[in-house]
């Protein structure tokens, strides 16, 4: 669907990407992650031709995106943009003329929305008078008016209080489901872990890390595991280290053990099988947000 390949940019003083690359598939959702001033705007302003790359090519279907690709392409950037005097039906026809829409097909596809995320008798509303959350969904709208195939959202989730954010998230992944291809950057990482197929990790204006989200959170396993038995375990430092042990119920504790390097998780839980009974025992798969943070610090040490 989408490939990006050996993208750099600078600024004046500053190297925003450096040789970035990576793949998008379609009807597929990608995350495109890093910290602050990672480069991640940047890269999703190039791939919407706002700016220029320095070096590199954006591929869209394998022929080089053109400015005609771009405006088949539905994208809510992070500084959010909506006329403060406009009714929100106004500015719906408007944003819908500007990606090819009849009125009539405008309205329509407006209507189906306002049903998608539960939000009625919209049309007539000054958007001066919405809330941020209710603003952010005026926006979502526009950005997915003209059923685009490829949906790129910058933060999409900031302003929305849980609920609404989930609500968003459930139809990403009805849209998803209907063969559209969405590529989000976001810092709300349990996001990521619910909702990416795939996903690329920029630091430094770097590309640190790609792949399938669940095989790199198998790949980044440790040797802790998370037990649950009925009675305390005691310590046994030749063998194991007890991270963490709380008592969940009168006769039902959850630790955390840490393995010591070399040894094995069967030899460790025949040992402590000696003394409770294990109810459950499994490795700690860490979430995105531990990956994250972990691949940072590696980057600040390295």
């Amino acid at each position: 669907m989408l490939s990006v390949k050996n993208i750099s940019k600078s600024y004046v003083d500053h190297k925003a990407l450096d040789d970035v690359s990576f793949e998008v598939n379609k009807g597929s959702i990608f995350g495109l992650l890093g910290p602050n001033g990672a480069g991640k705007t940047s890269m999703i302003r190039i791939i919407n031709q706002i700016i220029n790359q320095d070096e590199g090519a954006i591929y869209l279907n394998d022929k080089e995106i053109t400015y005609d690709d771009v405006r088949k392409i539905g994208y809510m950037p992070e500084e959010r943009g909506l006329y403060k005097k406009m009714k929100v039906g106004d500015f719906l026809l408007f944003m819908g003329k500007l990606k090819g829409l009849s009125r009539d097909k405008c309205i329509d596809s407006a209507a189906d929305w306002f049903e998608n995320l539960e939000v009625s008798n919209w049309w007539k509303k000054n958007i001066e008078d919405l809330s941020k959350g209710m603003s952010q969904k005026v926006q979502f709208i526009s950005t997915v008016i003209h059923n685009p195939d490829l949906i790129i959202l910058d933060e999409p989730f900031s302003g929305f209080d849980p609920v609404n954010a989930n609500l968003v998230k459930k139809n990403l992944l009805r849209m998803k489901e209907d063969g559209k291809t969405i590529i989000f950057s976001t810092h709300r990482l349990e996001s990521v872990d619910e909702l990416c197929d795939n996903l690329a990790m920029i630091n430094n204006s770097k590309k640190i890390l790609d792949g399938n989200t669940d095989e790199i959170k198998m790949n980044a396993k440790s040797d802790n595991y998370i037990i649950k038995h009925n009675n305390k375990i005691s310590p046994n430092d030749k063998l194991f280290s007890i991270v963490s042990q709380s008592k969940l119920s009168n006769k039902l504790y959850e630790s955390e053990l840490s393995l010591i390097k070399g040894k094995s998780y069967r030899t460790m839980f025949s040992e402590i099988s000696n003394d409770v009974d294990i109810i459950s025992f499994e490795q700690k798969v860490p979430n995105m947000n531990d990956i994250f943070i972990m691949k940072v610090e590696e980057g600040k040490n390295g």
